[in-house]
């Protein structure tokens, strides 16, 4: 039997589809989207070296534009995920 794991990161949930990172649930009022812009590879591994960050409200019922919180451009990956933490945080309090 397969057992069912996902990436938990502060509490919330953290999943990646192709180039995009997911963080939080659906059924909360918010997400965290990250888009991977470019990457390089370093020690044979693909590391993100461009990431573009928004916060979206997760009400089906809005366009795509217009769900859209907050955006912000990040060097890295984790400066992307920790600054999605901070502003995901903030937002469902």
């Amino acid at each position: 039997m397969a057992e069912n794991t996902t990436l938990m990161y502060k509490g919330h949930p953290l999943r990646r589809k192709d180039n995009f990172v997911y963080y939080g649930s659906m059924a909360d009022k918010y997400i965290v989207v990250i888009q991977i812009l470019n990457t390089e590879k370093q020690a044979g591994l693909e590391i993100a070296t461009k990431c573009h960050l928004e916060l979206q409200l997760t009400d089906p019922d809005l366009k795509s534009r217009d769900r859209v919180t907050k955006k912000s451009d990040h060097p890295d990956l984790f400066s992307a995920i920790e600054m999605g933490s901070i502003w995901l945080m903030r937002a469902l309090k």
